[in-house]
């Protein structure tokens, strides 16, 4: 079996080109991977194919793992062999059942009986489950090359479309029909979104849930899930460029692909996407479908319905329809804007459509949240069990799970939270008093008071205190309520939303919109009024809730953040720590819960699924991943692979040179206490003004913060280097808002064109960026756009920051050192050299790109930090004592690939 898998790697994978030596490497190994159900870290630099590599290895493995899987399958239904040899899974239910049995003393005849009604009902679902196949197999076929089919499919959902149109106008009609005298006013428009939804305790739903389920419209049976890939990455523009990737190599035509999304990407429906806001746009999408599958009504509680069943029902949660766009999903590649258009011609939910194609999809195309989060992967149908995950883009992983599972609070969102729900609590009494005894302590603990506000309450005892979950419940006094059965209340009644609306519609006072004087007020309208009146009453500040953080979006109900604490909680006490921030007044103290075991969530990806892969183009230092996250757990050495590969540029196309000491013999040491001194950044100045003379195209500039770029850039400006660097260099500055990004970019960009081609003095552009900013990653610096990328100092995190400090001692209590080096010291200088790895890796995009990086501070020559450079730059990488030496090599990299002619235009 083992020169079986050695044979693998040699094979030939399907490739739209001629592969590079590294990605037939990368393919081999991944592939190895996938068949001895491992998991295996990637790195493979961009510019290298990773992407083609990745779909090329991973689909070839698909297909062989399928069609294995069909010649075992058929060998079994024939009855040639055993199914016990041949059916892993089926050999593993016998098993189970033949030990259970035999544990409890069960004689030989019987265990047999068992194991022969296991094989034959294993037989019989395996039948099923092929019938099943075939006639999804001839569907697909058709809809591929039978067109009257899609066109007969079109004819009936334009019918259908007409049939809706004329029920929405039926609902309109009685919507503006006036009302009989003592009849139920129509609500005006948005208002029954304000209705708080009547809430069952866990017990009573028992039965009603049984009910619901006999009762559903759809009678949709659940279908099988294949073998799939998982494939996620960050952002939506990533995964859309890795389906582009899909569709142009060999398996583009072959493949069922599902692109899935979050319903603000997805959703077609205008009066769903007015609201802006993600979380208002679930819960009224969840409002809207679950009014379709709600008991049917008699008598007057069917007449109350009446008036607001077209803004309740969502005219694209149409079952036929979605089958249809499941089915034009399976067909052909689609990304998330592909799918959306077609959701809006087939009048079909792209939403709900693209999760109904998840069964029979083989390759799964979705953002990294929808994965990682236990519930947003569990509510959208994605089942990991022995399936592949592959996770790109993986170089920030740990943080990105901590950053899902963490939250926090202002005091202000507490204040204004608790004022708000006060005037609810008439309904659902007591969760609504837990909740408001929940706020009411989180306020105390923070040294405020609920009944004013928070903005003037002045906290007398500022500071930040750590503690663990259980003391924190103490310190609080909620240790006695069950924080599992509100948060699962907050869930259910959709209370958020509802408190969000109130507020939105009739602002903090609870003001009443009256339509008419001597009308009388009814349902809605006369419980808002008799809320109003106990504001008054109660002594609650009207002010309280008015109150919004500016640096708070408007999106979301301040109850939508609790409901996110509270969930947080719920952690195991040793996997988080509470931090109590008291900051000046209740409006800047914050309540923040820190994860501090990433690996506690990610156990369950790596138990269920068959094989992971975490890939990057840039995963150093992978001593993180491998301890912090695979380790903790629960994966065992032998099962973790790595994998790193170099570029595909030559060697002589890359000159990195760790710079020690400046022109005028100044040691480059840009610690905390010395980058500020005006001879350090002097001489940063004087290092830039001679790069500039010899550097073609454009320079990038690295600094470890926003604040030191500025202070480096106001003393150069009173010294007088600005102007000597801009003689050379047009200077360009990194803005801090996202939406001015592009067009810095596209200045700079046309700068240098425009310098290549006129000549003259000024030889390009240099841009001063920020580690860890809006340029350090995933911005393209190829060619003329970046020949040079400088990095002063190293960008250390905070070390005096709360967070870091008790992840520093949770690792220092909980990892084993290595290397001599405490596992703290280990994450500080880890954390750093991620943040320079992502950034120097901006310059070098292609085979035939060439650049120099340039490392400012001695503290990159110490093996500790120099080891954990990439590969592919670590092996070129000079260490200069002296400026002289630097700028001779750097003077002669850059007048070789000018005279030799390898420059290539941006």
């Amino acid at each position: 079996m083992a020169g079986e898998i050695q044979e693998k790697p040699r094979m030939n994978f399907p490739f739209p080109y001629a592969p590079y030596p590294i990605q037939e490497e990368f393919m081999a190994k991944l592939y190895q991977v996938l068949e001895t159900g491992k998991i295996g870290i990637f790195e493979s630099p961009t510019g290298t194919g990773k992407s083609l590599s990745l779909i090329c290895g991973a689909l070839t493995w698909l297909r062989d793992f399928e069609e294995k899987t069909k010649q075992e399958e058929a060998q079994l239904l024939a009855g040639e062999i055993n199914g016990k040899d041949t059916n892993k899974q089926l050999e593993k239910g016998i098993t189970e059942s033949a030990t259970n049995q035999v544990s409890t003393g069960e004689p030989d005849w019987i265990t047999q009986f068992v194991q022969k009604k296991e094989e034959r009902e294993a037989t019989q679902r395996l039948k099923e489950e092929q019938i099943r196949k075939k006639k999804r197999e001839a569907r697909l076929e058709q809809i591929r090359h039978n067109v009257q089919l899609k066109y007969a499919s079109k004819r009936k959902r334009s019918e259908e479309e007409e049939e809706m149109k004329q029920l929405l106008q039926l609902s309109q009609d009685i919507l503006s029909s006036p009302s009989e005298s003592g009849a139920l006013e129509p609500l005006d428009q948005g208002e029954e979104e304000l209705i708080l939804a009547e809430y069952e305790s866990d017990d009573e739903k028992k039965v009603g849930n049984r009910l619901s389920e006999a009762d559903d419209d759809d009678d949709d049976i659940e279908e099988e899930h294949v073998t799939k890939i998982y494939y996620c990455s960050r952002t939506h523009s990533q995964l859309a460029q890795f389906v582009h990737e899909v569709q142009k190599s060999p398996f583009g035509k072959e493949i069922r692909l599902a692109s899935l999304g979050s319903r603000q990407n997805l959703c077609v429906n205008e009066e769903v996407r007015r609201m802006g806001a993600v979380q208002l746009i679930n819960d009224r999408c969840m409002e809207m479908q679950k009014n379709k599958h709600e008991k049917k009504s008699t008598g007057e509680e069917t007449e109350k319905k009446k008036t607001r069943v077209s803004r309740t029902v969502c005219p694209f949660y149409s079952y036929e329809h979605m089958q249809f766009l499941r089915d034009e999903v399976l067909v052909q590649v689609k990304d998330i804007e592909q799918l959306v258009t077609l959701g809006k011609e087939m009048k079909a939910c792209p939403y709900y459509g693209s999760r109904h194609a998840i069964p029979a999809a083989q390759l799964v195309v979705l953002p990294y949240q929808m994965l990682l989060h236990d519930a947003t992967r569990n509510a959208s149908g994605i089942k990991l069990k022995d399936q592949v995950v592959i996770i790109d883009e993986a170089h920030n992983l740990i943080d990105t799970i901590t950053c899902i599972y963490s939250a926090q609070v202002s005091g202000s969102q507490v204040n204004r939270c608790w004022g708000t729900l006060k005037r609810l609590k008439a309904k659902n009494l007591m969760y609504i008093k837990q909740i408001l005894f929940l706020l009411e302590r989180f306020v105390i603990v923070l040294g405020g008071n609920v009944n004013q506000n928070p903005k003037t309450q002045n906290i007398s005892e500022a500071g930040v205190e750590l503690k663990s979950i259980n003391d924190f419940l103490f310190l609080c006094q909620i240790d006695n309520i069950n924080l599992f059965k509100v948060q699962h209340y907050c869930e259910k009644s959709l209370i958020s939303r509802k408190l969000f609306g109130f507020v939105e519609r009739y602002g903090a006072a609870g003001a009443v919109k009256i339509r008419k004087a001597d009308q009388k007020m009814s349902g809605l309208q006369n419980f808002l009024e008799t809320l109003n009146k106990r504001q008054g009453e109660e002594g609650i500040p009207q002010d309280s809730s008015e109150e919004a953080e500016d640096d708070q979006p408007k999106m979301a109900s301040p109850l939508m953040h609790i409901e996110g604490f509270l969930a947080a909680l719920t952690n195991a006490n040793q996997d988080g720590r509470v931090i109590l921030s008291r900051q000046g007044t209740l409006a800047l103290s914050s309540l923040k819960f820190l994860l501090l075991n990433p690996a506690v969530h990610f156990a369950k990806v790596l138990k269920e699924c068959r094989a992971v892969i975490i890939a990057g183009g840039t995963m150093q230092p992978i001593a993180d991943f491998r301890e912090q996250l695979l380790q903790s757990a629960g994966a065992s050495a032998d099962r973790i692979e790595e994998f790193s590969c170099g570029h595909v540029i030559p060697p002589d196309n890359i000159l990195p040179i760790i710079l020690c000491s400046g022109p005028s013999n100044q040691q480059l040491d840009f610690t905390y206490e010395k980058r500020g001194l005006p001879q350090m950044m002097e001489e940063t100045g004087r290092i830039l003004c001679n790069l500039c003379n010899i550097v073609p195209g454009g320079m990038v500039c690295f600094f470890p913060s926003y604040e030191y770029e500025k202070q480096v850039y106001m003393h150069w400006g009173k010294t007088g280097l600005l102007t000597q660097l801009a003689a050379k260099k047009k200077i360009f500055q990194e803005p801090k808002r996202a939406n001015q990004v592009e067009q810095v970019l596209a200045e700079y960009a046309k700068c240098i064109k425009r310098c290549n081609q006129t000549g003259g003095p000024m030889t390009g552009a240099l841009l001063f960026s920020v580690v860890g900013g809006k340029m350090s990653e995933g911005i393209n610096f190829s060619d003329d756009l970046g020949r040079c990328v400088i990095m002063v100092g190293m960008p250390y995190p905070n070390i005096k920051s709360p967070e870091l400090q008790e992840k520093i001692a949770y690792l220092n209590k909980t990892m084993p050192k290595a290397a001599g080096q405490a596992p703290g010291r280990m994450l500080i200088d880890n954390l750093c050299m991620k943040a320079v790895n992502q950034s120097i890796g901006r310059a070098i995009r292609h085979q035939k790109d060439f650049a120099s990086i340039v490392l400012l501070d001695h503290r990159y020559s110490r093996p500790a930090i120099f080891n954990k450079l990439p590969q592919w730059i670590k092996s070129q990488t000079q260490v200069k004592a002296g400026f002289g030496p630097a700028f001779a090599a750097l003077r002669k990299f850059h007048w070789e690939k000018k005279s030799n002619g390898e420059a290539v235009s941006s």
